[in-house]
């Protein structure tokens, strides 16, 4: 069985939370919690560990965009926040924080849940997106180490390029390691004999 998505909803005015929690009751099974002011935000989203946070903050200033970003952790769960105007540093500062969603003027009880899929999809799919920049960063450091590590065989023993990685992988499985694994040893042990 699905666990049920845990919503935290950060919003003052008691109405208006209700309004949020009759619309996502509405679409759905979650576990919501209604946090009324910013106070230990950090701290209690920590203890909530909510899939997804909903916010809804009439005039939001840089440090509450900023605040939230940092405690919320908006690169580790989606988050959509709603404001009642439009204001295009705001929602630069909005972007910059990592908010999934950015909604001006629109929280009306039939547009939240909408409004909170398309966050969750939008942050899988940035989620995604630096997973994949990661993974790509990794191989090209894995692929640098590796051609050091060339370099430094051939230097050494005077063996062709494919002869050092044919060298290095073999070490490498004798070993049962990445063969980058033994190539970074090789390029640490290279700067320690200088």
């Amino acid at each position: 069985m699905a666990q049920k998505l845990r919503i935290t909803i950060l919003e003052s005015d008691p109405e208006r939370a209700r309004m949020i929690v009759d619309g996502l009751c509405d679409a759905g099974d979650f576990t919501i919690t209604v946090l009324g002011n910013e106070t230990s935000l950090n701290q209690r989203l920590s203890e909530l560990d909510p899939h997804v946070v909903l916010v809804d903050i009439a005039n939001p200033s840089r440090d509450t965009l900023e605040s939230l970003s940092l405690s919320s952790g908006a690169n580790k769960r989606p988050v959509a926040m709603f404001v009642d105007r439009s204001d295009p540093e705001l929602t630069k500062a909005a972007i910059d924080a990592g908010l999934s969603a950015y909604v001006v003027d629109g929280l009306t009880k039939n547009r939240i849940k909408p409004i909170l899929d398309a966050a969750i999809a939008r942050f899988n799919m940035v989620s995604q997106i630096r997973n994949e920049r990661d993974a790509a960063k990794a191989a090209l450091a894995e692929r640098k180490t590796i051609d050091r590590a060339k370099g430094l065989l051939i230097a050494a023993k005077g063996i062709s390029e494919e002869e050092a990685y044919a060298l290095l992988r073999k070490t490498a499985m004798n070993q049962g390691r990445k063969t980058a694994d033994i190539a970074h040893a090789l390029v640490t042990a290279s700067e320690l004999l200088k």
